[in-house]
């Protein structure tokens, strides 16, 4: 299912071309692949040692690979890192954006490993990405060997009436009108012509208790978006091979998390 995903095709465009244009500082030697998928071509960047652990990385809602530059820079030397642009989202990969709680999304991943020749794969995903890779679980059991999630959604019950709010203040500067970083400006640029997936459905306990590869999931204890406290009682009640690690002080969007990552995964 192909959809408007932008608000104007101007709009999109002009996404697009700085995306490129930040591509360009992608912080170690990468290849960029075209992989042909029944949902669509998905674009992704892959680095490190040809032999390295091969691990998938899953950006969130209203992101692409930009999301993985800090953790790309700190692991290509360990890890085989593929980074994708999730379809439906503002990257590079086609603008399909198929329901949720269909298998669409697990036929893409499906098509996507098997494009990047990988029969096994370790995810780092966040946000929405998080979502994506527990259905992916769930369905595909024996094709992902490890997990780690930042602010997974689909567990703790999400904050409908923060999320308006949430764009507005932290994605748009509401609050400060003048971005302080190119990437603050790059993030409004993409909110101002971008639809984003806002709803994500919740899993069920009898979902979440299929998940029994080894689990390290990341959250703020301010989530604006996540009830964070939900996702770690859901988990320790549901998951027995899960380890939370709640942020203090933090929100929905964490600082970096690579050297956890990194020591979590098998390299």
């Amino acid at each position: 299912m192909t959809a408007t995903i932008y608000k104007t095709e101007a709009g999109g465009e002009q996404i697009r071309r700085q995306y490129e244009e930040w591509l360009a500082h992608w912080p170690v030697p990468a290849e960029r692949r075209t992989v042909p998928t029944r949902h669509g071509d998905t674009f992704v960047m892959v680095s490190g040692p040809e032999n390295g652990p091969p691990v998938l990385l899953i950006h969130g809602s209203g992101a692409n690979t930009l999301t993985w530059m800090p953790l790309v820079g700190r692991l290509a030397d360990r890890f085989r890192l593929h980074a994708v642009d999730v379809i439906g989202e503002p990257g590079l990969s086609a603008p399909s954006r198929p329901p949720l709680r269909s298998p669409a999304y697990a036929e893409w991943l499906d098509d996507v490993l098997d494009g990047l020749g990988l029969t096994e794969v370790q995810v780092v995903a966040a946000s929405l990405g998080g979502w994506l890779a527990i259905d992916y679980v769930t369905r595909r059991p024996g094709r992902v060997t490890r997990m780690v999630l930042t602010v997974p959604g689909g567990i703790g019950r999400q904050r409908f009436s923060n999320v308006a709010g949430f764009l507005l203040g932290k994605l748009l500067g509401r609050k400060d009108p003048e971005p302080k970083s190119p990437q603050e400006k790059y993030i409004r640029m993409v909110f101002q012509h971008f639809r984003p997936r806002l709803i994500l459905p919740r899993f069920s306990d009898a979902q979440l208790r299929k998940l029994t590869v080894p689990l390290l999931v990341i959250v703020g204890d301010r989530d604006e978006l996540l009830d964070s406290r939900g996702t770690q009682r859901r988990l320790a009640a549901c998951v027995r091979n899960s380890t939370v690690l709640t942020l203090a002080g933090e929100g929905h969007m964490l600082p970096d998390q690579s050297e956890r990552i990194g020591g979590f995964l098998h390299g």
